[in-house]
This record gives C-alpha cells, sequence and structure tokens, in this order.
C-alpha cells in the first residue's frame, strides 16, 4: 500500500469520529499536538487525526527524507530542477548553512542591502516624502504585506504599490501624491513584465525625472535602458524566485516604509525559523507538521479548499501573499520525472481576516456542505491601546475555532452545526518584524516539505507564461492590426472593437 493510500484507510477509520470524541479521548491532545518556536505557538489539536494518522503521517515525511531535502534546500543542492536551479532565499537573511554557495549567496546579500541602506540615506536627506513601488506577482505581494502589516504612523516615507495595468490603478495611487516630493522603484526580475513597465513609464512620465527612479533587477542592461542609472538598480539573482524575494532588495520598499533596522528584524526573525527546521526533528518541527497537515487534509480527507483566516486587521493581505505563494508553488500535476501525478496537490486558497469576514463567508464554513480546513491566525499583545477591542478579537478568535471544532446539536436541522470543521491556531506573541519574518518563513518551508512529499517542483511557474504569450500575440488585434485564430476570441475581438468605435 502507497504512503497515500494508508492516509486514506486511516481517514477511513476515522469517518465517524468527530474532533471533540478525539480531544475527549486524549485529555492531554491540547499540549501534545501544540508546538512552539519563538514568537511563534502552534495548536494543531483540532486537526482530524490521531496518534496511529500521525505515525502515518510521519513514516510518509521518513520515506520523503525530510530533513534530507531541507538540507539539500539550505545547501544551495538543484532543487529548482525543471530550471537547474538552487532555490536560496535563506541565505538572503542568515547563516542556516556552512556550504559554500550558500555563504557566498548570503555575502551577495550583505552587499545589496549595504548599498540599499545608502540610497535609503540619500533620500532621507532629500524632499522625498513618498515612494511608487512598482511591481507585479511576487515583486509586488511580499513587500505590499510587509509594509501594510508593519508601517508606523509618521515613518520618514510614505509607501505606495502599484501592480495592477489596468490604468485605473495608477491613477488612484498617483492622485494627491506630489511628483517633486516622490520617488519610484520599478521592481522586475527581467525587466520585461509588461505591467511593470507600462505602469513604471506612467510614473516615469508623472515624474517628470528620471533621477528619482531606481530600480531592482537581474538584467541592469535592460533597466539602464529604460533610463535608470546604475547606481539606484539593486540586484536580483536567478537563486531567488519571485514569490520568495521579499527578503532580497526586493524588501527596498520595506526597508523605506520600516528603516533598516526593522528590515534587519524582520530576516531575523525568518532566520531564527530556518534554524529551527534545519535542526529540529520532525516530530518536533513545526513547518513539517504544517505540511504534513496539509497533506492529511488533501490527500487524507479529500479538501479541496483552505481557508486563511488572520485575526489582526494589519494582516489582512496576508491570504492573498499565500495565494501566490502556495497555489503557484503547488498548482503542478506533473512529477520531477514527468510522470503525471496519482494524488491531488495543492488545495485553493483564499480567505480573509476576522472579525469581519465572520459576517460574510462564515455561515457556509459552520453549515455549508463542504468542509474548509483553516489557519487561523492571532496576535497575543496589541499595542493599539483599545484594550477592549482586542479582547473581543480574541474571544472571537477563540469561539470560532471552537465552534468550527466542536458543532452543536439541536433538533432543528437550521440551527444545528456538525461540527469538526479542522483548524490550525498560530499565535503570535506580538506582530513584530521577527514574528512576521518567523511566520511567513514557516509557511515557505511547509510549502516546499509539501512539494517534496509530493515529488513536485516548488519553484518554477511554468503554468503563468501560455497566458502572457497569448496576451502579447493578441495586442496588435486590439489596435484593429490582424486577428485571432481561436473563434470565440474572435468574435470578442469584434465586439469590444465595435463598441471602442
Amino acid at each position: 500500500m502507497s504512503d497515500f493510500a494508508t492516509l486514506q484507510s486511516h481517514a477511513q477509520r476515522l469517518d465517524s469520529t468527530s474532533i471533540a470524541s478525539l480531544l475527549h479521548d486524549d485529555p492531554a491532545r491540547a499540549q501534545s499536538l501544540s508546538l512552539r518556536v519563538g514568537p511563534l505557538y502552534a495548536s494543531f489539536a483540532r486537526q482530524r487525526y490521531d496518534a496511529p494518522a500521525l505515525d502515518a503521517l510521519f513514516a510518509l515525511a521518513d520515506a520523503a527524507d525530510f530533513p534530507g531535502a531541507m538540507r539539500r534546500l539550505l545547501d544551495g543542492g538543484t532543487v529548482n530542477a525543471t530550471e537547474g536551479r538552487a532555490a536560496l532565499h535563506t541565505a538572503l537573511r542568515g547563516d542556516a548553512s556552512d556550504a559554500q554557495v550558500a555563504r557566498e549567496c548570503a555575502a551577495l546579500a550583505v552587499q545589496a542591502r549595504t548599498r540599499m541602506a545608502t540610497l535609503i540615506d540619500a533620500l532621507s536627506a532629500s524632499d522625498v516624502t513618498d515612494i511608487v513601488s512598482v511591481g507585479i506577482g511576487g515583486s509586488d505581494l511580499g513587500p505590499r504585506l510587509v509594509v501594510d502589516a508593519l508601517a508606523l504612523p509618521g515613518a520618514r516615507f510614505r509607501v505606495h504599490f502599484l501592480s495592477n495595468v489596468d490604468g485605473n490603478a495608477a491613477q488612484r495611487v498617483l492622485a494627491g501624491l506630489d511628483p517633486a516630493k516622490t520617488a519610484a522603484i520599478l521592481i522586475s526580475k527581467t525587466f520585461s513584465t509588461q505591467e511593470t513597465l507600462l505602469n513604471g513609464r506612467i510614473v516615469r512620465d508623472w515624474l517628470g525625472d528620471d533621477a528619482r527612479v531606481y530600480g531592482v533587477s537581474a538584467n541592469v542592461e535592460r533597466a539602464a535602458a529604460f533610463g535608470i542609472a546604475p547606481g539606484r538598480i539593486l540586484p536580483m539573482w536567478d537563486w531567488v524566485g519571485g514569490r520568495y524575494s521579499l527578503w532580497s532588495a526586493v524588501g527596498f520598499p520595506i526597508a523605506l516604509a520600516l528603516g533598516m533596522d526593522r528590515f534587519e528584524a524582520l530576516l531575523a526573525g525568518a532566520a531564527e525559523l530556518d534554524a529551527h527546521v534545519a535542526s529540529a526533528a520532525p516530530r518536533a518541527n513545526l513547518a513539517v507538521w504544517h505540511a504534513l497537515t496539509a497533506i492529511w487534509n488533501r490527500n487524507a480527507l479529500g479538501l479541496s479548499t483552505q481557508a486563511v483566516l488572520p485575526y489582526d486587521e494589519r494582516l489582512k493581505l496576508l491570504p492573498n501573499y499565500l495565494q501566490q505563494l502556495v497555489m503557484e508553488s503547488l498548482g503542478k500535476s506533473a512529477r520531477l520525472d514527468g510522470a503525471p501525478l496519482g494524488v491531488d496537490t495543492v488545495p485553493v486558497w483564499w480567505g480573509g481576516p476576522g472579525t469581519d469576514t465572520q459576517h460574510s463567508f462564515f455561515q457556509a464554513l459552520h453549515q455549508g456542505t463542504q468542509v474548509v480546513p483553516a489557519d487561523f491566525i492571532g496576535v497575543v499583545r496589541s499595542e493599539d491601546g483599545h484594550a477592549d477591542n482586542h479582547r473581543a478579537l480574541l474571544a472571537n478568535l477563540l469561539a470560532q475555532t471552537e465552534a468550527l471544532a466542536n458543532g452543536q446539536a439541536s433538533d432543528d436541522p437550521h440551527r444545528a452545526y456538525a461540527g469538526s470543521r479542522p483548524s490550525t491556531l498560530l499565535l503570535l506573541d506580538a506582530l513584530t518584524p521577527q514574528s512576521l519574518g518567523a511566520l511567513i518563513a514557516l509557511y515557505e518551508h511547509s510549502v516546499y516539505l509539501q512539494s517534496v512529499a509530493w515529488g513536485i517542483n516548488a519553484f518554477d511557474q511554468f503554468g503563468v507564461e501560455l497566458g502572457k504569450q497569448l496576451a502579447s500575440r493578441l495586442l496588435p488585434a486590439l489596435e484593429g492590426k490582424g486577428g485571432a485564430e481561436d473563434p470565440v476570441t474572435r468574435a470578442l475581438l469584434a465586439e469590444i472593437l465595435a463598441r471602442q468605435g
């Protein structure tokens, strides 16, 4: 029997076992299925597995050699096999490896941060008050999340983000800004990303001055041809994927918004989690637990979506960020050897912040026909000065996880709650650069370990290319030059062109 078939047999065995009964039968479960790593505390006690099922999960981890896989990642092995590359984002933030290639990459990262600090000092001495960061995907979502979560009132710079190629987005971002007091950063690994270049031209023309345009790219020549002086171009490297790049110079907007010291603290928090994942045995390893729980819910229970529910308004962009990190990394159907997968991979990730979402989609979570596992994320201490509000927020967080797990019987089917809706609760002691760095790193490592178990590549994203290629071919048709091969697209083009006059 395969590892995944074994998991399914355990799921069948537990089919009529409720989460409430698992907790009742094992009074120590709340403690034994919890882990703490630095500022993070995780409880897996409300997942629908028992000790034999967990044994099977950890046997799967042993068969996939999770510790060896982590070592290959940290040491700069070719874990991105389809593109023949390492994935050394961990080297951007610490020294989790003594391998020479990892040390060399870490040294490059330190040099880039030194250059970042110099550019920030120069901007701090200028009249610039606002920064427009132009990028998309991995060049936008990570910095946008961190800045939204951690920026403080009265910071030296206000940082604004522009990603969508829709001209309305540029119009809204630039409205109310003074071009004489604004600088721009264009972030693109290849410096050929259509959305970033189109938006970059809008912002550059609005500024009217190339001297306040900065670039972050692996292609210095293209960035320079755009009009950015080499001294204002920070590096990217092919050993860092876009969705893993916020720790690099892609984090320039973060450093501007938070200051270099808090950016370094963000890196330190991630490095602490790296050290834990590198050294902790699987049964004591937070990333291993998180990854195996995801595999259990997908491959044993067959659950097709996953919610992420941060109970802190400052983390409201976390679901957006994790959609890319998880679904772009794990949205694969071919194994590393090219053979088709025999099991499902990534579920659809979605979510939003509590308590707002309690009044939108929680009805479906509690009483809908599909079971949706959830990651709830809470913050123990808040510095907002509104203690009553924070107590209410935490009360709702605890209540929702309890209600989803335990349910409530009723003679009225409309008022009955089935319960046994699984969830993981992640608690941050406080929302700081260190704790946010650790939280993001946890998800990065969980994603990688899931890919190892499934035998897929977490670091390529060929699935995004076809649509881009077709869009490039259709641009002339939208100018009335040429047409389209696809009959539906031809009809749609005709309708668009007719309505545009």
